[in-house]
């Protein structure tokens, strides 16, 4: 089944805008601007919504839920919902905390591994949506807050990396979206941070 709806993951506000719980949403504007695409707001999903025509007969939606990160399924589900979309054709792009940073992997199943989201994407769209799922670990300190971890800032080192990272990622992105779940999990999940 092909992917129709793209919904990155991250938190409103200028506040969280270069949180690391927002390097979804970092993503998917970057995959927009790309495609020339315009975002818009739509109040009746809470989100902001761009859409991308794929020829005559085909149309992929991008989605920021203008929620807080913990209530994003409503969003999600209010897209999909109305224009009838099925979590198989779904994939949703978000920072990972399991994973190392500047590594992406792409699964379909599995648990919220922590992540208040992908719990609200469960939740209120339902299991079997396709997860782009960015690195932003190891935690560190260690004994810092998840929270205080997820909504700080990268250091400079960080965000320099994911900055020359930003690309691979939207081509990443575009390998899941043009080739699919099977096709992205065996090219993206072996790859090695150079």
């Amino acid at each position: 089944m092909s992917l129709s709806l793209v919904a990155g993951l991250g938190n409103p506000g200028r506040d969280y805008e270069a949180s690391r719980h927002n390097l979804g949403w970092v993503v998917l504007d970057a995959l927009a601007k790309k495609h020339g695409l315009t975002w818009k707001h739509a109040p009746q999903f809470n989100a902001e919504i761009a859409r991308w025509d794929l020829g005559a007969v085909r149309t992929r939606w991008l989605v920021k839920p203008l929620t807080f990160m913990n209530e994003s399924g409503r969003a999600i589900s209010a897209v999909a919902r109305f224009y009838k979309i099925e979590p198989p054709a779904i994939a949703a792009v978000y920072d990972d905390l399991n994973i190392d940073l500047g590594l992406i992997k792409v699964s379909v199943t599995g648990s919220a591994g922590g992540h208040n989201g992908v719990a609200s994407m469960l939740e209120h769209v339902g299991d079997g949506f396709a997860r782009y799922r960015l690195g932003i670990g190891p935690k560190e300190p260690a004994q810092i807050d998840m929270a205080d971890f997820v909504l700080g800032k990268f250091t400079p080192t960080q965000q320099l990396l994911l900055t020359q990272k930003l690309d691979s990622f939207v081509a990443g992105l575009e390998l899941l979206l043009s080739r699919g779940i099977e096709p992205a999990m065996n090219q993206l999940n072996r790859r090695e941070p150079k």
